[in-house]
């Protein structure tokens, strides 16, 4: 899994460039980035040519393009390659990153880092029991959807605006356990805050195919102070969109049909 010849991309080196791609914001694809520099040094690149190659993926993304803004486009039939393989499954490609970013350091000698506890899977109850080994991937593969989505929100509730990022969650539009191949995908997540979270996971609250947010009967028909001031303003207002990863419409669908309280 060495270095290629020449400045010819090796199909590892952009699997682990696609996979930071998709957790930076697009502002931040920039040779500064602490992030890209250490991309770099990792894979024998100057951190210039890093963020080269992710403006070059940012050309094959429509969600970059069709706001008019424009990567360098300069994408490699290889680049493309990596892109249609990561949205045809992400969750292998996010774990095979994983293995290939720990064998590139283990091959030159840079020690591992520690996961941090921001990084604890937010569903631990089907992992009791199993081995640190996949309890650590579990934390990798969360890292990887909650920094997808937060970097594509702009860090910001798309509901409520707010913008601690200790109070937002990457949260799933279709259940975790209820589709295992997009539990990584990007456009199966929404930016909300801890309250919008909860009220968005337990049914109380849905999103439209227009992306406006419906509230339940039930919230509607409340009239205690709170839900007033937090709910019913949102009732038939479009959420923020991401900048990329926009809601699938399919995975919107499936959230009002199995999640939400008033599904027919």
């Amino acid at each position: 899994m060495g270095i290629a010849g020449g400045n010819r991309w090796t199909k590892e080196q952009l699997k682990l460039a696609f996979n930071l791609y998709c957790q930076l914001p697009f502002g931040r694809l920039h040779s500064r980035n602490p992030e890209i520099i250490e991309l770099a040094e990792l894979i024998g690149r100057s951190p210039g040519a890093v963020a080269m190659k992710l403006c070059n993926i940012a050309g094959l993304d429509p969600a970059i393009t069709e706001t008019g803004r424009v990567g360098l486009g300069n994408a490699s039939a290889l680049d493309r390659e990596v892109w249609d393989e990561f949205h045809a499954d992400w969750d292998r490609l996010a774990m095979e990153c994983l293995h290939i970013h720990a064998q590139m350091r283990a091959d030159k000698g840079v020690s591992q880092r520690e996961e941090t506890e921001e990084t604890m899977p937010e569903y631990i109850d089907n992992f009791t029991g199993e081995t640190r080994r996949v309890v650590t991937e579990q934390r990798i593969r969360q890292n990887f959807f909650r920094r997808a989505v937060l970097s594509s929100y702009r860090e910001r509730c798309c509901m409520s605006g707010l913008s601690d990022a200790r109070l937002l969650i990457a949260s799933h539009i279709v259940p975790w356990s209820e589709d295992r191949e997009n539990r990584l995908n990007p456009r199966n997540g929404l930016c909300l805050s801890a309250l919008h979270d909860k009220a968005f996971d337990r049914g109380l609250i849905t999103l439209d195919d227009d992306f406006c947010v419906v509230l339940s009967k039930d919230l509607e028909r409340r009239d205690e102070p709170f839900v007033k001031q937090f709910f019913h303003p949102l009732a038939g207002q479009r959420i923020t969109l991401p900048e990329r990863f926009v809601p699938d419409l399919g995975f919107l669908a499936r959230h009002r049909d199995i999640v939400f309280v008033d599904h027919d």
